[in-house]
């Protein structure tokens, strides 16, 4: 009988899904994007409905294109991108609609935090810091701002986790998506300090169970499977992060591996063993979280940029018709077209720098006030300058992190493996291996996510005896070398982009004082 395995992952853009057979081959894999929603200044939701429509789709669109009799899924795995918020009543359904990771509103929560619980404090147990806007940071925003929301609420969750409990009924987060609710979750300990939640007016009985990823926490409910056409009964795993799910994908499997994704949010994550995480300054600014594999011996630490491949998904959708009509004709993707013009672009481009902060900046700045600026725009410049100088500032606030993680000597084992989202790009890729200056290369089988959630349901169910097939499947291309003349410009320029941040930085404050007295 046939073993087949389904994942599925919710991004900060998209949902995607892919069902493998058992020797690791991607049947077929469906994707759907989804709007994000930014009413008010800090605010980034979703439409928190739509995930489980979406989801029941795409299962649906996997398992025709698959043409498998749904009882020979042996499990199910859920991943999503994190920090996200999807509030339920008793019933799981949604009352509100969901945060997603770009969402900053809750500064005010962020300041109280600082003043009454204390950063050391929450450092030493969560081995984070709180600007992140964790779940517990935004239920804070909750309880004051929409109480009558939030007495409704029976349960927390991540999406992943609102998904899984549609699949299933239970409330449920792994060990690494829980490091995301922040503040009173101790990450050494997996667990949550009941006397840090009840300073905070936080009930336990309002967050979900924790779980290993890999463990089985129930089955698909008659109703799921009516809603999604999978057999009643197919074992459903705990789940894990989006990212994380990416490295499993890639074959990121080991202490020192490193791997980046361009997707809605620039990243790049390094796996290690280190139980310090306050150390260099690689503790006291960057993601710190279980990894998927020995997810309590075994950690991952992920820099992270706001804005990454969202820089150009904004380009398009609101200055990019031209060449969206033209990829229409030419049945292309208006992303290659991109591409084209600012190939023809000089490394530093041609002095335009941009600071890609349009939706506040994380690590290693923290700064949530932080907005988009456009630097040295002259009557020279055309699309494919500015095209090329976005992609360079997303390179460079990767490398603002990279070079931090360096310089604390964390092991690191290259090449640098590309995986998501803007990676595709030949150009994107040269700039970042340029940038920071080591060998990259790209994964061949770019399925992402969705692949590493299938492997964990294979994992999970006993399919596959452990992550080690992850390793062996990953195939890697494009190999690239920096080039020393380009790194050399790239530093020059970093160096004034370090700078304008610094000049601009308390401008953003005012900024954001204006957009909300006049708002």
């Amino acid at each position: 009988m046939p073993d087949y395995l389904l994942g599925i992952d919710y991004g900060t853009g998209g949902a995607k899904a892919c069902i493998i057979d058992q020797d690791g081959a991607v049947l077929t894999r469906a994707f759907e994007e989804y709007p994000l929603f930014h009413d008010l200044p800090g605010w980034s939701e979703h439409d928190a409905p739509r995930y489980w429509r979406m989801g029941c789709d795409i299962i649906r669109q996997c398992l025709s294109g698959a043409a498998i009799d749904p009882h020979h899924v042996r499990g199910v795995a859920v991943s999503s991108a994190l920090p996200s918020l999807v509030m339920v009543d008793s019933a799981g359904e949604p009352i509100a609609r969901a945060y997603n990771l770009l969402d900053r509103r809750a500064v005010k929560e962020v300041a109280w935090l600082k003043e009454t619980v204390g950063e050391a404090r929450i450092r030493q147990l969560t081995g984070n810091r709180i600007e992140d806007h964790p779940i517990l940071v935004n239920l804070l925003w909750e309880q004051r701002n929409r109480p009558d929301v939030y007495v409704r609420m029976d349960k927390a969750l991540t999406i992943d986790g609102f998904i899984t409990r549609k699949l299933t009924g239970e409330s449920v987060v792994s060990y690494g998506g829980a490091a995301f609710y922040g503040v009173a979750y101790d990450l050494l300990n997996n667990r949550f300090d009941e006397e840090l939640l009840d300073e905070l007016g936080v009930s336990p009985e309002r967050l979900p169970a924790l779980y290993p990823s890999e463990a089985i926490i129930g089955q698909v409910t008659d109703e799921a499977a009516a809603a999604t056409g999978l057999a009643p009964g197919t074992p459903v795993a705990a789940g894990q992060v989006d990212f994380n799910a990416s490295c499993i994908a890639a074959g990121i499997t080991e202490p020192g591996d490193i791997m980046s994704n361009l997707g809605t949010v620039g990243n790049f994550g390094v796996i290690h063993t280190s139980r310090d995480f306050n150390f260099s300054a690689v503790g006291l600014a960057m993601i710190n979280l279980a990894f998927t594999i020995d997810g309590t011996n075994r950690y991952i630490t992920i820099p992270s940029t706001a804005t990454g491949g969202q820089i150009l998904r904004y380009f398009r959708d609101e200055f990019g018709q031209f060449e969206q009509a033209a990829a229409k004709r030419k049945g292309v993707s208006v992303y290659d077209l991109f591409n084209a013009q600012a190939a023809n672009v000089p490394p530093g481009s041609e002095g335009l720098i941009i600071l890609p902060y349009l939706a506040g900046e994380r690590t290693p700045i923290w700064d949530a006030a932080a907005r988009g600026v456009v630097f040295g725009l002259s009557l020279s410049h055309g699309k494919g300058h500015i095209v090329r100088a976005a992609m360079e500032g997303v390179a460079y606030a990767l490398y603002d992190s990279f070079r931090l993680i360096v310089e604390s000597g964390l092991p690191i084992s290259y090449p640098l493996v590309m995986n998501e989202g803007g990676a595709v790009s030949d150009l994107w890729r040269q700039i970042i291996t340029d940038v920071f200056n080591v060998p990259t290369v790209l994964v061949k089988q770019r399925v992402g996510a969705p692949l590493g959630d299938a492997i964990l349901a294979g994992v999970a169910t006993g399919v596959f005896p452990d992550y080690s097939v992850a390793k062996a499947w990953a195939e890697y291309a494009a190999p690239m070398e920096p080039d020393a003349d380009n790194h050399a410009c790239y530093q020059e320029y970093f160096a004034l982009y370090k700078q304008l941040y610094g000049q601009t930085k308390d401008s953003f404050k005012v900024l954001a004082e204006l957009r909300g007295k006049y708002a």
